[in-house]
């Protein structure tokens, strides 16, 4: 069967759990008959993981390289297999090793995999030993490092005059632009998470990615009104939920905050979206201007300290 069509990107180990848990259990357990026991660790948390999905985002492979440099639980769907995928994943993990400073990775492969790592430059280390089972031989790699040339720092960009903001539609192209400029901070003050804007799926798809990028990012959400999202899901807050470490939600509980009218979405990097009612999408924009940034940052955190915890979505299963 030939499908050409996929693409990678880093996975989470909590977020990406449900897929991560079905590429390998139809391979490992079912078709290779490993123990479920044997085949899911507690290493697993510690790694760097790779997923490989298809043109409807459905998983299809995957694989992970453990602190110390070891690839393993290399694991592609049968009808997926002799398309690439595996060698792109490999790719994206040696990539990744390197930018971690690793000077040589490994892998233990089942002896029918061999080929697959000889290709791409291992060389087998010691006898073959029995795991799972299945004979397996260890192969390792001394990888290339990187280019470490000195790089000279960026002078600082220039402000940008606030933009008008008028439709749905250029609200949401302004906040996907705001995220991808994030470096480590979000804030977000909104009325009710607004689904037509929150709700879209290349906006939660980039707030996911965003948290993902490095263990110190953050999100910061206050919910004016969250009575608006009980029994209903919400897809940012289900993304809350299943990363916890990056996201913070809260509500105001002062008169005075509840009557706020407006809503706003800040980074770190010098950007915000500000929308004069939070139920509409009027307001304007910059990517960069440092001073009303700084102006809504001080309100957001004025509101912040005298907050909730909105605890209640755990309560309600959102």
């Amino acid at each position: 069967m030939q499908i050409t069509n996929f693409y990678l990107e880093p996975a989470n180990y909590e977020a990406d759990f449900d897929a991560l848990h079905y590429v390998r259990h139809e391979v490992f357990v079912l078709e290779q008959r490993i123990p479920p026991e044997v085949e899911f660790d507690e290493l697993d948390r510690q790694c760097h993981h790779v997923i490989a999905r298809d043109e409807q985002s459905r998983p299809i492979a995957t694989g992970r390289l453990s602190p110390d440099g070891k690839i393993g639980r290399m694991a592609v769907l049968r009808d997926w297999r002799n398309q690439r995928v595996g060698q792109s994943m490999l790719r994206f993990l040696l990539e990744k090793a390197r930018q971690l400073g690793l000077e040589t990775v490994s892998a233990d492969a089942q002896l029918a995999a061999l080929d697959f790592y000889r290709k791409a430059g291992f060389v087998e280390e010691g006898a073959v030993f029995v795991a799972a089972g299945i004979p397996h031989q260890t192969l390792r790699l001394l990888l290339q490092p990187l280019d470490k040339s000195v790089r000279t720092a960026k002078p600082a960009a220039a402000s940008v005059q606030a933009m008008r903001l008028e439709t749905l539609e250029s609200a949401s192209a302004a906040t996907l632009q705001l995220i991808a400029d994030a470096r480590r901070q979000l804030t977000i003050y909104s009325r009710d998470l607004e689904y037509a804007l929150y709700g879209h799926n290349e906006i939660v798809e980039a707030l996911k990615q965003f948290a993902l990028r490095n263990r110190g990012s953050g999100v910061r959400i206050i919910i004016q009104e969250p009575a608006n999202l009980r029994g209903q899901t919400h897809p940012v807050l289900e993304l809350a939920q299943r990363l916890t470490s990056h996201f913070q939600i809260c509500a105001p509980v002062e008169a005075e905050d509840l009557q706020y009218l407006s809503a706003f979405l800040l980074n770190d990097s010098g950007g915000y979206l500000f929308r004069l009612l939070g139920n509409r999408y009027e307001g304007h924009w910059s990517p960069n201007l440092p001073a009303k940034n700084r102006r809504l940052q001080e309100e957001f955190e004025r509101v912040w300290q005298r907050s909730r915890p909105c605890t209640e979505f755990r309560v309600l299963g959102l």
